[in-house]
């Protein structure tokens, strides 16, 4: 699967000193979700923040309306907070949205990047292992089970719950657990025979290769099947123009003065020591087939484009580029070698067909 995911940050354009509205933003995400289903991209994924300089408070609200805009396109999350949500309600939302969207729903896992939202959410960010563990715990069984007697240590107990709607086709949402450095993320994934997504963007290639490989040992230690056939999701940065140099000259500034890296390491060493590609597209091609080197055949793979302020125009025309050059070659090159026992990623269809198949059994 290819898509794009979305952090959401309201960032002034430094070419021209303009910042959007949070409702232009707001509408410009949405305009790109549309975009990826045009272009033929697999999945939209937006992230879930609480504070400025960030708009998407309410992924399932947003979500909920590019379902009612799209056919094809995969909804998702790049961060739903299991530490600061409560479990009952994610159950609740992601299940409502499974419905409206026809099964076109999957949840990435995570705790962000924001300590603060730990006590706005009444919670302790020295405790944000734990709550990732027991929340998601909690949150399996009421999509699993249609009563549920709980008690734990961060929420009231629940007795005879029933939460509410039932996932579709009594198949909960796939999960992938999102995570940059935390090793207990991967096991956690690895547990449950879930997806590790690492986001892949800040750190070098072997920092990303030792997290998936944990993540892939303790998949098959867990009895899940061979750590080849683990579910793994990587994420990107690119920025393309049909000349290298025309690609590097218009996004510089941009990355000077982004919030996240700006006024860091230069461009030029940025790209060399993490997976950020600024050239033409063949470059991305070929960076992005180079991953597969680093953590073996893999089934998501989600770029972040819109970012930095980077105007929607810009945006846009950059995915004309990913949809048009770029992804019809990954999609061929990933497909030849692919040994046969590697999966594709997990869709509603097949995990509902898994499951019919295991109850006939």
């Amino acid at each position: 699967q290819f898509g794009i995911f979305t952090v959401g940050d309201v960032t002034t354009d430094p070419t021209t000193g303009r910042t959007p509205t949070e409702g232009e933003r707001i509408k410009a995400m949405v305009a790109i979700a549309l975009k990826a289903e045009e272009v033929g991209l697999d999945v939209f994924a937006t992230g879930e923040h609480h504070n400025p300089p960030f708009v998407p408070s309410s992924p399932t609200t947003m979500l909920g309306y590019i379902a009612a805009r799209t056919e094809r396109l995969i909804l998702s999350t790049s961060t739903t907070l299991i530490t600061t949500n409560d479990p009952v309600k994610i159950a609740e939302d992601y299940a409502m949205l499974q419905h409206l969207a026809d099964g076109r729903v999957d949840v990435m896992m995570g705790r962000g990047n924001t300590g603060p939202v730990y006590p706005w959410f009444g919670q302790d960010i020295r405790e944000g292992i734990n709550l990732a563990i027991e929340n998601y715990a909690l949150l399996r069984r009421l999509w699993r089970e249609d009563v549920v007697d709980w008690e734990g240590k961060f929420r009231t107990p629940l007795q005879g719950f029933t939460s509410t709607p039932r996932p579709l086709d009594a198949t909960p949402p796939f999960v992938w657990h999102g995570s940059i450095r935390s090793p207990e993320i991967a096991e956690q994934a690895a547990y449950y025979g879930d997806g590790f997504f690492h986001n892949n963007i800040f750190w070098p290639a072997d920092h990303t290769k030792r997290m998936v490989e944990l993540y892939r040992r303790r998949y098959a230690h867990y009895g899940h099947g061979t750590p080849e056939q683990a579910i793994v999701g990587l994420g990107g940065q690119v920025f393309m123009r049909t000349n290298s140099q025309d690609a590097v000259r218009e996004f510089r500034p941009y990355f000077d003065n982004a919030p996240v890296y700006g006024h860091g390491p230069s461009l030029e060493d940025f790209t060399e020591q993490t997976p950020l590609t600024v050239g033409s597209p063949q470059q991305v091609i070929e960076r992005t087939l180079a991953f597969r080197d680093t953590v073996g055949d893999y089934q998501r793979q989600l770029f972040l484009m819109d970012h930095a302020g980077l105007p929607l125009k810009t945006v846009l025309e950059q995915l004309d580029i990913l949809g048009e050059e770029v992804v019809p070659v990954l999609r061929e090159e990933f497909a030849k070698n692919r040994p046969a026992h590697v999966p594709d990623a997990p869709t509603h269809q097949s995990l509902t067909a898994a499951a019919r198949k295991e109850a006939a059994a």
